[in-house]
C-alpha cells in the first residue's frame, strides 16, 4: 500500500524541534550547535519555510579521511541539513521499518551489534544440532556498498511505498547534495550515498531489503542475518552455499546493480572461526578483532601526545569494555587495566577515577611497572620512548 500526503508531517515544527533534539545529541558543545541555536526559533522557522515552499537546497558536504585502520571518505553534513535528515527519517522510518526483515541489524531500534552476535550464536548451534555436527557459513560483503547505491533503483523502491511526490522530491535534494558521477555515451547515471548521513544508514537498509526478500523469501534460506552490507548464511551443506551464493550474485548485478566483493565472499567451516561484526567467532568461544584492539590503544598514543583529552580517553575505554567483555577476553582487558595502571603512575592518568568519574590522582609509579605482566611491557617501552602505539 501507498502512502501519501506526509509531507507537511516532515515540516510540522514539532517534527523539526524533535529532529533538532537528536541532531544535538552529544554534540551540544560544538561550534556550529552553539551557532544554529543562538537564533534558534528564527533557524527553524526559516527551514520550515523552505521546506513548506521546496526552496530547501542542503548545503555542500565537507568530507575529510578517516583511517580506523580502513580508509574511509566520510561526508558531514552541515547541521541544518541534519535536522531535515532526521525529520525526514523520524516520518518515513515507520512506513520501511515494519517490513524489514526481524535478521536485518544495523541501525534498528533494538537491534545492533550484540543483537547480531546473539542471533548468530542461536543460529550456529541449531545449523549444528547445538555445536555436534559440521556446518558451514557463506560469509559476504557487497564490493563498495555505499559508493556504488544506485539513485534511480532506489527512488523507484521508495515510490512502492510513498507515493507522495514532495517527499520524493526531498529525498532526491538530499541524495543528489555532490552525487558521485559515472558516466556512459549518451546519458549520466548518479550513483553512491555519502558515509555519515543519517539518511544514507536508513536508506542503505531500505535498498538491500530486497535482497533480504530474496533471500528469505524466494531461496528459502532459513539462518540468514545481515548488518548493512555484510551477511552470512549458514547451512549444514557446502554446495547449496555455493549455489545460494551463485544467485545471490547474480540477483545483485540484475535487480540492484550491485557485485559481491571477490575477495570478502567466501564459505568457511563454522569450526574455523567466522569474522563478523568485530568479533572472531569459532565454535565454543569469541576473540575480539585485532584491529578493535589497535582503536583503543591508538587512543591511549592520542592521549599521551596530547591529542586527546581525559574525558574523550575515559568515553573510549568505557565503550571498548563494554563492548570486550562479550568476548572471551578476561586476559585482554586484565592487561589493558594494567597498562591504564602504568598511565595512571607515569601521567596522572587513573583507571579508577576514570571508571568513577573522578580526578585522577598519581601514585608511585615502579611498584606499578613491576607488577605489569610481560605482554604489556612493549606496550610501557613505546610509551615511554614515544613511539606510536
Amino acid at each position: 500500500m501507498e502512502i501519501d500526503n506526509i509531507y507537511s508531517e516532515i515540516y510540522n515544527l514539532s517534527n523539526l524541534i524533535l529532529a533538532w533534539r537528536e541532531a544535538r545529541k552529544g554534540k551540544t558543545k560544538k561550534d556550529y550547535v552553539i551557532e544554529f541555536e543562538s537564533n534558534l526559533i528564527k533557524n527553524l522557522l526559516k527551514l520550515q519555510e523552505e521546506l513548506r515552499t521546496q526552496n530547501y537546497k542542503p548545503l555542500p558536504l565537507k568530507t575529510f579521511i578517516l583511517r580506523d585502520p580502513k580508509t574511509r571518505k566520510i561526508s558531514k553534513s552541515a547541521f541544518r541539513d541534519r535536522i531535515v535528515h532526521h525529520a525526514l527519517v523520524r516520518v518515513i522510518e515507520l512506513i520501511f521499518d515494519k517490513m524489514f526483515i526481524y535478521e536485518s541489524c544495523a541501525n534498528r531500534i533494538g537491534k545492533g551489534n550484540l543483537f547480531v552476535i546473539k542471533r548468530f550464536e542461536l543460529f550456529k548451534r541449531k545449523v549444528t544440532n547445538n555445536l555436534k555436527t559440521e556446518a558451514f557459513c557463506l560469509k559476504a560483503d557487497i564490493k563498495h556498498y555505499f559508493d556504488e547505491v544506485k539513485h534511480e533503483v532506489l527512488i523507484k523502491i521508495i515510490r512502492r511505498k510513498i507515493s507522495d511526490e514532495k517527499v520524493i522530491w526531498l529525498i532526491k535534494q538530499i541524495l543528489n547534495n555532490l552525487p558521485v558521477m559515472i558516466g556512459g555515451n549518451s546519458a549520466f547515471y548518479k550513483k553512491g550515498m555519502p558515509l555519515g548521513n543519517l539518511t544514507s544508514q536508513f536508506f542503505a537498509n531500505v535498498y538491500l531489503h530486497e535482497l533480504d526478500f530474496f533471500i528469505k523469501h524466494k531461496l528459502k534460506v532459513k539462518y540468514y542475518i545481515r548488518y548493512v552490507d555484510d551477511f552470512i548464511l549458514l547451512h549444514e551443506l557446502k554446495p547449496q552455499l555455493e549455489k545460494w551464493k551463485q544467485e545471490i550474485s547474480e540477483f545483485l548485478r540484475r535487480e540492484l546493480k550491485l557485485e559481491l566483493h571477490p575477495e570478502k565472499s567466501k564459505i568457511i567451516s563454522l569450526s574455523k572461526g567466522i569474522d563478523f561484526v568485530g568479533f572472531r567467532n569459532y565454535w565454543y568461544f569469541k576473540l575480539l578483532r585485532k584491529r578493535n584492539i589497535r582503536k583503543l590503544l591508538l587512543k591511549i598514543g592520542e592521549y599521551k601526545n596530547g591529542e586527546l583529552s581525559y574525558e574523550k580517553l575515559l568515553e573510549s575505554f568505557q565503550g571498548w569494555n563494554a563492548y570486550a567483555k562479550w568476548a572471551n577476553s578476561f586476559k585482554l582487558r586484565r592487561d589493558i587495566i594494567y597498562f591504564y595502571s602504568y598511565l595512571k603512575a607515569s601521567t596522572g592518568f587513573s583507571l579508577d577515577a576514570c571508571i568513577a568519574g573522578k580526578t585522577p590522582e598519581r601514585v608511585p609509579m615502579a611498584k606499578e611497572k613491576a607488577k605489569a605482566p610481560s605482554i604489556i611491557k612493549g606496550l610501557i617501552l613505546a610509551f615511554n620512548k614515544g613511539v606510536p602505539i
